[in-house]
């Protein structure tokens, strides 16, 4: 139903959706094959079967092509040009991430890997059938643009550095196991943030962790004033080996939930508030004050939760030395868990990924819109604040 040369009113019109089986499906349907030939016209620069002096070509009748959207899959008359063909505009600028999720989902189906639950996120997502074919087209695009953005070369100063790890259920041969990605953003020297390196990792160990790095350094990086992470002991071994005279701030959130775990669930929440005001302090002193007291009031009732405050301590006050930056960006890893939490909300819907290739592809694609997204906008930091750090840094 493509309403190309309708005079009816809009207001009939609508009411002739509502009476479709789908009226949303049916309006989108009639809504692309208008822009269609809106775009046709304007490429050929003639209306169709209109003569003029500036006409750039001519028509060739239409086509069936399928086109899979969150409303359900629609079958669109395509209008055919004879000479240098016509791809509709909105299906070459459908997003990376969009296409990945579908090619998860159609990969593992082809792979023989269906299960139910992917059954149903198919049929929600409105595809009634998956073929090779459309397999190999997508991947075949989103790879080059996916191994492009993760290769591409990188600044060689990045004043911080966050680093986590994302875990997933993956499909390794005829095992499902967790395997992790880990992900890293920078701050560019402009104050902006960006997505440095999403790699694959089989197992956390000081080892990768070092391949990692070693793999930013040889895209250009050669300078960095902090990394903020866990206390995963190989990432902090890897941090300081490969960036030397680099400061490493302890996440002071995942440190809290360390230091908690030895706290009984009823004063967990009492002594968790007074826990927080160590990273509320105005300065490095104030903030040591606070600390040795709390540990000293609480020492005969928690010795285990005071011995893992002493042992890391110290690493969790890193950011008091940079002063001029606002310690909520520093101090954890906040800014990594709420993009975790955005890729999550991804990828829970798929439950066991096919492939670890599959998996990169979707979180890469994800995350190549955050960060093209975070170039266009506002500076994280303030550029002048930044200037001056790497000029103490230097003398």
């Amino acid at each position: 139903m493509a309403y190309l040369n309708s005079t009816v009113s809009f207001e009939k019109m609508l009411l002739k959706f509502i009476s479709e089986e789908d009226p949303m499906q049916s309006m989108l349907k009639w809504l692309c094959e208008r822009l269609m030939e809106a775009e046709v016209n304007s490429k050929l620069c003639a209306e169709k079967s209109e003569r003029n002096k500036e006409r750039q070509g001519y028509r060739s009748g239409y086509r069936v092509r399928r086109f899979d959207t969150r409303m359900g899959t629609i079958y669109l008359m395509v209008p055919k040009i004879r000479n240098g063909g016509y791809i509709p505009f909105f299906v070459e600028s459908k997003k990376r991430s969009e296409a990945a999720l579908m090619n998860v989902i159609q990969e593992a189906y082809v792979n023989g890997v269906s299960t139910r639950k992917i059954d149903k996120l198919a049929k929600s997502l409105g595809i009634e059938s998956i073929s090779r074919g459309q397999v190999s087209v997508i991947t075949k695009e989103l790879n080059k643009q996916v191994d492009a953005f993760r290769n591409r070369p990188l600044d060689s100063i990045y004043p911080v550095l966050w680093v986590d790890a994302l875990y997933e259920r993956i499909r390794d041969t005829q095992q499902v196991k967790n395997m992790a990605v880990i992900v890293v953003t920078g701050i560019t020297t402009e104050g902006k943030r960006d997505i440095l390196a999403v790699e694959p990792m089989c197992e956390e160990s000081a080892t990768t962790y070092t391949r990692v790095f070693d793999r930013l350094k040889e895209r250009g990086v050669e300078q960095v004033c902090l990394v903020v992470s866990d206390a995963q002991k190989g990432l902090v071994k890897a941090a300081r080996e490969a960036f030397i005279g680099c400061s490493w701030q302890r996440c002071k959130v995942h440190f809290m939930r360390n230091i908690l775990a030895y706290v009984s669930d009823k004063n967990k929440k009492a002594f968790a508030e007074k826990l927080k005001q160590i990273w509320l302090q105005p300065d490095y002193e104030s903030a040591q004050k606070y600390a040795n007291e709390l540990m000293n009031d609480y020492e005969a009732q928690y010795p285990r939760a005071i011995l893992t405050s002493e042992d890391g301590l110290e690493d969790s006050l890193q950011f008091f030395s940079f002063q001029e930056i606002d310690a909520r960006k520093i101090s954890s890893t906040n800014l990594l868990e709420r993009l975790n939490k955005e890729i999550r909300r991804r990828t829970k819907v798929v439950g066991i990924f096919p492939s670890m290739d599959s998996y990169v592809r979707l979180v890469t694609s994800y995350l190549m819109e955050y960060s093209e997204d975070w170039s266009s906008g506002r500076s994280y930091m303030n550029p002048k604040i930044i200037t001056e750090i790497l000029l103490s840094k230097i003398a």
